[in-house]
């Protein structure tokens, strides 16, 4: 007999017009003019390095792989990421599921963040009408599509709205295909049942991003470029809302995964930088980089020459390059980014620093190589 369940349909959901929000597209974006002070010699040396095999990477059409945390987003680096995209120094972007979303906050209304200890206490953090509502129908829609997981919400931006076609031709689209295409029929099965469920009318759904340009989600999606979501079922506020649907979210989450180890299969003589994801980042990449390894080699080839930097605030004193993996009774062992990494093979550096100077950092370094080579 089934486990009693949550019914998310008694929740008192509230505008997002009502929430307090501490982080603006006013106040918070950083300039592309902004210079660092905060990064140690040590440290730019090595983020000079990693320009000039980021160039080396980009001439030889190499993967180029950023993950980032959701801080990233936060702390208004979004110009800096769009950046890195245009110029073709990233080739492949990916983030968690908070990520995602503060993205969008910042397109959908310039404003993100809440106050997480205040509005939990008051039993409405994350019970939000417009992010839970457009963040899941857009994956909803996007499932149908064939869509991933940051591209459907790219998508979004972009267009400036969801076309919701009529739940009839979905069905009867899935009775043809059921035989021949049962994935993308069960997602049109499922589309049918959230567009009648929640009374949606057929038709582009028009839903205004005046501030679209701060979006990275939408600066790849209109590049082409791969903006990877990684989410986990629970772990962001989009799950408090009826919307919610897990069968999107699972669609769409696989397809990227797919697409982000595509990128890994073309990293031999490539760069990896992980910045501040301490979990989504190495465990996806260690089970894509374990699968293209298992592709390369029945192709008489492997992935060695790959080059990975993670950055993050913890301070570190161990060497992971010399002295390898350090023993269980040391706190090192316990850096779980740099023992995941560590055992991918490559070359691999860690750096202490915040966000906001390694990725400015980082760009200027570019620009400097770019322009003198």
């Amino acid at each position: 007999m089934p486990h009693p369940k949550f019914n998310r349909d008694k929740l008192h959901i509230r505008s997002l017009r009502e929430r307090k929000n501490q982080l603006s597209v006013e106040k918070n974006l950083i300039p592309l003019s902004f210079v660092p002070s905060g990064i140690s010699r040590e440290n730019k040396d090595l983020i000079r390095k990693t320009a000039g095999k980021i160039i080396t990477a980009k001439n030889n059409r190499k993967s180029v792989m950023l993950a980032f945390g959701a801080h990233t987003v936060k702390n208004g680096l979004a110009p800096f990421l769009q950046e890195l995209i245009k110029k073709g120094w990233i080739t492949h972007l990916a983030t968690n599921g908070a990520g995602i979303i503060h993205d969008w906050e910042f397109a959908f209304q310039g404003k993100t963040g809440e106050d997480v200890r205040e509005n939990v206490r008051k039993g409405q953090f994350g019970i939000w009408e417009e992010t839970g509502v457009y963040i899941n129908l857009a994956l909803i829609v996007g499932a149908y599509e064939g869509l991933g997981y940051g591209e459907s919400v790219g998508k979004m931006i972009s267009r400036e709205g969801l076309l919701i076609p009529d739940p009839n031709v979905l069905r009867r689209e899935a009775v043809e295909l059921m035989d021949t295409d049962p994935e993308y029929a069960a997602a049109a099965i499922d589309f049918s049942g959230v567009i009648e469920r929640n009374n949606l009318a057929s038709g582009f759904l028009d839903i205004p991003h005046p501030f679209k340009e701060f979006s990275v989600q939408c600066a790849a999606y209109d590049l082409g470029i791969p903006f990877t979501g990684h989410p986990m079922f629970g772990h962001d506020i989009i799950y408090n809302h009826p919307m919610n649907h897990g069968a999107a979210i699972g669609r769409t989450a696989q397809s990227d995964f797919l697409v982000f180890s595509h990128s890994v299969c073309n990293l031999e003589d490539g760069v990896y930088i992980s910045v501040g994801s301490a979990v989504m980042s190495p465990m996806v990449f260690e089970k894509a980089l374990s699968m293209a390894q298992n592709i390369k080699i029945q192709e008489n080839t492997c992935i060695s020459n790959h080059y990975m930097v993670i950055a993050d605030l913890a301070e570190n004193n161990w060497d992971w390059m010399k002295n390898g993996e350090p023993p269980a009774d040391n706190p090192a062992y316990y850096l779980r980014y740099c023992k995941t990494f560590s055992r991918m093979g490559g070359e691999m550096h860690y750096i202490t620093a915040d966000n906001r100077d390694f990725i400015p950092e980082l760009y200027r370094c570019l620009k400097e190589a770019d322009q003198s080579g």
